[in-house]
């Protein structure tokens, strides 16, 4: 029994990190329509920038959590509005290979600056160790990202359904040219949205630093991969959808990591195709 308690709470850690991404992934489709490819890059940057802080700052991590995706806000800020929105009206594959340029681009860009071999990355004064749970030991850190996930999905909801900010950003997605017509300025909403999501994804990075142990180029490859089966699963721009199938996802993974290694990934799609076969729009998506 405390064997199967340790892999639902492996499993939560795990899904709660892929949500944190999927959740601005899915943000930006919901709202501007875009597939970012390149959100795991933001990932990437995360992780680095805040181990860049806690290189300068004394490993004070919670400044690095600050600090790091900030900057990440700033590089997404850039790609916005000096590249993305000139795709807005374009077709997916369009999308699909600028962002996908950006992944190549940000990987060689990390080689260059922090080079290309792995970093240790440090652990969290206060949330190191671990604690005693049914006669086991599980990390501390674990514990404090089961919980931070659920709180961004509260605050997520709390401002995109009890905020004056929301509801613009609910109207823009629905209708842009009635939007527009009201006054808003839809082009920097949309920079806004993407400079959030951005935040994110940089957040989930940062918050990985103590969790993965080692910061490698390319390390968004595998998130983002996890964050789109979450989207396609949950139902592209759900958000609600998209933190179900992050708990699904982060579940399955640990029970097949657990007990059925060599299929841990087969299991991820399986789910996936099962899901597309009975449900092509997702959980929660809107069908076609």
């Amino acid at each position: 029994m405390e064997s199967i308690v340790h892999v639902c709470l492996a499993g939560l850690s795990t899904g709660m990190f892929i949500w944190l991404v999927a959740s601005g992934l899915t943000l930006i489709f919901g709202v501007l329509g875009v597939l970012n490819f390149a959100h795991g890059s933001f990932y990437m940057l995360g992780a680095y920038f805040c181990y860049t802080v806690l290189s300068f700052m004394g490993d004070n991590f919670w400044l690095g959590l600050i600090l790091g995706p900030l900057c990440v806000c700033v590089v997404g800020f850039i790609v916005e509005r000096f590249f993305l929105r000139y795709v807005y009206h374009l077709d997916l594959p369009y999308q699909l290979l600028l962002t996908f340029a950006f992944v190549l681009l940000f990987d060689d860009l990390v080689k260059v600056v922090w080079g290309a071999g792995s970093i240790s990355s440090p652990m969290v004064p206060g949330l190191s160790g671990s604690v005693s749970i049914m006669g086991r030991n599980f990390p501390v850190y674990n514990l404090f990202i089961i919980a931070v996930g659920p709180l961004v999905a509260i605050g997520m909801w709390a401002m995109l359904e009890k905020t004056w900010w929301g509801r613009i950003i609910r109207a823009a997605s629905s209708d842009r040219e009635m939007a527009s017509a009201i006054g808003v300025r839809v082009s920097a909403l949309f920079t806004a949205v993407f400079v959030f999501g951005t935040w994110l994804g940089a957040m989930g990075g940062a918050l990985a630093v103590p969790y993965v142990g080692l910061l490698t180029p390319g390390m968004g490859e595998t998130v983002i991969i996890n964050a789109f089966v979450v989207a396609v699963i949950g139902g592209l721009g759900s958000l609600k959808g998209a933190f179900l199938g992050a708990l699904i996802i982060g579940l399955l993974s640990s029970f097949g990591t657990r007990y059925i290694p060599a299929f841990d990934m087969f299991l991820t799609f399986i789910l996936m195709a099962a899901v597309l076969l009975w449900r092509p729009q997702g959980f929660f998506g809107e069908a076609a």
